[in-house]
């Protein structure tokens, strides 16, 4: 079906609108827990706020509208990760510090990266559609490209639904249907697919929306706020019980909690693809159309307006076309392993660890982990004992470095031998932008090398202890890519 330019211009101004609007909504909500009780914008914006949703697909665009001859390439975004991407959060941070340590951008978001399964990608799967309209299966191609560099599983996956619907939005506005195209792009027993499936079932049990948010919770929640899986399962929902209806459908994803802002922004751009005339003028008053970015994405020169971008992409869509380089070869990773010297102190008591630090056994084992994300079997540590390992970090330079030893285990850290933090397990979420409290320290420490000593032990019935180390920069909250000895 082929679709004038003028239906295209339409339905791609809805897709961005209906996005900055619900993500507009959802911005100040993100990370909290549902259920919410929203109807409407609180508090009422004067402007579209931004958000990375939207940013990083502007930079896509821009990128590509530099080039003579358009090519969507993994190692393009990567490059634009590096140079023009500031944002230290999550997946985003471990895959510039991946890129930042020579790692190419095919492998870029699989290694060490414990938010793998986040909604980075997915969020940004609007422009892929844009520029292939009723192509799903180019859309999909096309965000492949783009989602392997900070993600891997899930994440691609969700990525891919996306990119699949909203193309196939161009020209069918059926939403089962768009589903079960989008579902039949995906590996049918992946988690998405899973929960998917799940939700439409339970909400065609005429069940009410908080029945099915509570089975959502139960059957795919998780304490990661971005986790693709369980978003997925409120985005799904709020698309069927809203039965196209913007206001009922932005306020139901955003009420879940969660990743407020990007399951908001997503079901808005899906109602906007399909029917722009749809989005009451109440939603899109406060926002306006003036194009608002992050400034933490620099070195690029925007458009002015949602139009503009729109104009932009209209541009690029008769234009560019797919990588058809071969893979990079896969990295030997021994390179990026950390070595820690590790043993056990088995008469530790914990009430006066600030006071009395354990102590390193005389004979210590060298041990190797993968990376930044390690684990131990739990059967190692015996009562009243803590696993001690001792990592090593270098600073080119005098900073106020932020200290991230992050798990849901206990643990007691020490820095140069002196007491940093430490806590008796709780959740986990290793970003130095938002690690939880007693999992981080922002220390002044001097050039050159230095220890991070780690001690942990089970916390209730776990099989495994698992854990993720990192330096940051205390300023940005980005890691600093060779800071740990490797």
């Amino acid at each position: 079906m082929k679709l004038s330019q003028d239906t295209l211009r339409k339905k791609m101004l809805g897709c961005f609108l209906g996005k900055s609007a619900g993500g507009t909504l959802g911005q100040p909500y993100e990370g909290w827990e549902g259920p919410l009780g929203l109807t409407y914008y609180d508090p009422v914006p004067t402007d579209m706020i931004p958000n990375d949703d939207l940013d990083l697909q502007v930079l896509w665009a821009d990128c590509l509208a530099r080039q003579a001859e358009p090519v969507v390439d993994r190692d393009l975004f990567g490059r634009a990760w590096v140079e023009h991407v500031h944002f230290p959060w999550s997946e985003y941070g471990i895959a510039i510090r991946n890129l930042k340590l020579g790692i190419p951008a095919t492998w870029s978001g699989r290694y060490d990266n414990w938010f793998k399964d986040g909604l980075g990608a997915a969020i940004r799967s609007e422009i892929w559609a844009c520029l292939a309209p009723g192509n799903p299966e180019l859309a999909a191609k096309f965000m492949r490209e783009d989602a392997m560099v900070d993600h891997v599983g899930e994440g691609v996956n969700a990525a891919v639904f996306l990119a699949v619907l909203e193309s196939a939005a161009f020209v069918e506005s059926d939403m089962e249907k768009l589903l079960d195209t989008a579902l039949a792009a995906i590996p049918a027993e992946c988690g998405i697919a899973r929960a998917v499936r799940d939700t439409r079932r339970w909400c065609s049990q005429k069940r009410t929306w908080s029945e099915v948010f509570e089975l959502i919770k139960t059957h795919y929640g998780s304490e990661d706020f971005t986790n693709t899986v369980m978003n997925f399962g409120f985005s799904v929902m709020a698309l069927l019980m809203g039965k196209g209806d913007f206001g009922k459908t932005v306020c139901y994803a955003v009420n879940c909690g969660k990743d407020a802002d990007c399951t908001g922004a997503t079901v808005g751009s899906i109602l906007g693809l399909i029917n722009p005339e749809g989005i009451p003028e109440e939603w899109l008053r406060p926002i306006g159309r003036k194009l608002v970015l992050s400034p933490t994405i620099v070195g690029i020169t925007p458009p002015a307006t949602l139009d503009d971008f729109v104009e932009q992409l209209l541009s690029l869509r008769e234009r560019v076309r797919l990588r058809t380089a071969p893979d990079a070869p896969e990295p030997d990773w021994s390179r990026f392993a950390l070595t820690a010297e590790c043993g056990l102190f088995d008469r530790w008591i914990r009430y006066d660890d600030r006071k009395n630090p354990p102590v390193m056994p005389e004979t210590t084992v060298r041990r190797t982990f993968p990376g930044s994300n390690g684990c131990i079997e739990a059967s190692e540590v015996p009562l009243n004992a803590l696993y001690l390992m001792r990592f090593r970090f270098h600073l080119a330079k005098p900073q106020r470095v932020r200290v991230m030893f992050c798990t849901a285990s206990l643990s007691r850290v020490w820095v140069d031998g002196a007491f940093a933090f430490g806590r008796d397990g709780g959740w986990c979420q290793p970003s130095f932008h938002h690690c939880p409290i007693n999992q981080f320290a922002d220390l002044d420490l001097a050039a050159g090398e230095h220890t991070l000593t780690a001690g942990v032990a089970p916390a209730g019935d776990e099989e495994m202890i698992r854990w993720t180390v990192g330096i940051g920069d205390a300023a940005d909250f980005q890691w600093i890519p060779d800071a740990l000895i490797y």
